[in-house]
């Protein structure tokens, strides 16, 4: 391997600190950075679960000092706010389920930070992630639990070819062990979770703060109004509990989040079967590191972060990806990506615009994911 100027991105966890003390160790000439992404640190999520605090700062800077790397602090905060928390708030308002994590790697990491690191002379951006690249194609991490090739597939080959994921073959369990071997002070330091500009975890309060309450009705499968809401922002498809519906099924039978409204505000809920979809619409495809087909292909999709794959066939055409699946999927969710799959290499991914189940189709699934 050629030594290349590496810019290490260093959000404060055990990844990126052994991720880039990996570079290191391979000769690259690495720099380290963190990325600050609010105007208030403060006002993100603090302790060890985020990666946007004051304490992930200052973690990362002591990582660095140990691996013995210089390092710096970017303030993206601006562009941060844009194009991720405005997006989620939008998408949000329009009835779909962004994915913050994707649109952070989409839109910061290797756009907005690969860039600036490109313009300053760096061949290549180096990240904690978990996932593999095998000849410019990215696949997925050998630690299924951790893998991260979802959040990843909205790279272009372009991006890919200027990225470097250090961890690709490696568990938690075993990063963690190197991590305190090095001596880096982040071994043992928990995961991050949840959105980490959301303070407290509480999305649905976090989403009323900046989108006002917008009463609405929750209906039946037969249009009967059982209950009422503040938010339709507020519930998810798929959801069971905490739908403050009074009245029973007529069959006693669970009732779930079918489908979200936006215009009306209306909720519908229904029994389980009704989440069944079978044929999926998705915008904005990419192809990550490979032409796109010239016809139908047969894959597996994942649906979700971390979900269930599903077998399929996904067609090209108009700018859209058309897919069949083989078998049901449930809680599919408009804003989510679909993630295209051979074996455990990604094919591409694009957004998921609209979902119908069987034969008789139904309305687009238009709420966000459980």
């Amino acid at each position: 391997m050629r030594r290349m100027r590496v810019l290490a991105a260093m959000s404060g966890g055990v990844d990126s600190a052994v991720a880039a003390a990996r570079a290191a160790d391979a000769g690259h000439e690495v720099t380290g950075v963190h990325l600050a992404l609010s105007a208030n640190p403060q006002s993100y999520r603090s302790g060890a679960r985020g990666c946007c605090t004051l304490e992930d700062a200052r973690d990362a800077r002591r990582a660095a000092d140990v691996i013995g790397i210089p390092f710096y602090v970017w303030d993206l905060a601006e562009r941060f706010h844009q194009d991720v928390v405005s997006d989620f708030v939008a998408e949000y308002a329009r009835g779909r389920t962004p994915n913050p994590c994707l649109r952070c790697n989409e839109k910061i990491k290797f756009a907005a930070v690969l860039d600036r690191a490109v313009a300053l002379g760096f061949d290549a951006v180096c990240t904690g992630h978990h996932a593999r690249l095998v000849d410019g194609a990215l696949h997925r991490s050998p630690d299924r639990g951790k893998d991260q090739s979802y959040v990843l597939a909205v790279l272009t080959g372009g991006q890919l070819a200027r990225a470097l994921f250090p961890l690709g073959d490696s568990t938690k369990d075993q990063v963690r062990a190197e991590a305190a071997a090095r001596g880096l002070a982040v071994a043992d330091k928990p995961d991050s979770h949840d959105v980490c500009f959301i303070p407290d975890g509480d999305t649905r309060s976090f989403l009323a703060r900046a989108l006002g309450a917008a009463p609405g009705p929750i209906v039946d499968t037969g249009g009967a109004v059982v209950g009422r809401h503040d938010g339709a922002y507020g519930f998810t498809v798929g959801q069971r509990k905490g739908l403050r519906v009074g009245t029973p099924a007529p069959d006693g039978k669970p009732r779930y989040v079918l489908d979200i409204e936006p215009v009306s505000g209306t909720v519908t809920i229904g029994p389980a079967e009704e989440l069944d979809v079978m044929r999926i619409v998705a915008e904005r495809p990419v192809w990550t590191g490979r032409p796109a087909p010239a016809g139908p292909v047969e894959c597996q999709v994942q649906l979700r972060a971390h979900g269930d794959v599903h077998p399929a066939v996904a067609e090209p055409g108009g700018g859209e990806l058309r897919i069949s699946l083989a078998r049901p999927a449930r809680g599919v969710a408009t804003g989510q990506a679909a993630v295209l799959y051979d074996g455990d290499r990604v094919l591409g991914s694009a957004t998921i615009s609209a979902a119908t189940g069987g034969p008789l189709a139904r309305p687009a699934r238009r709420g966000p994911a459980a």
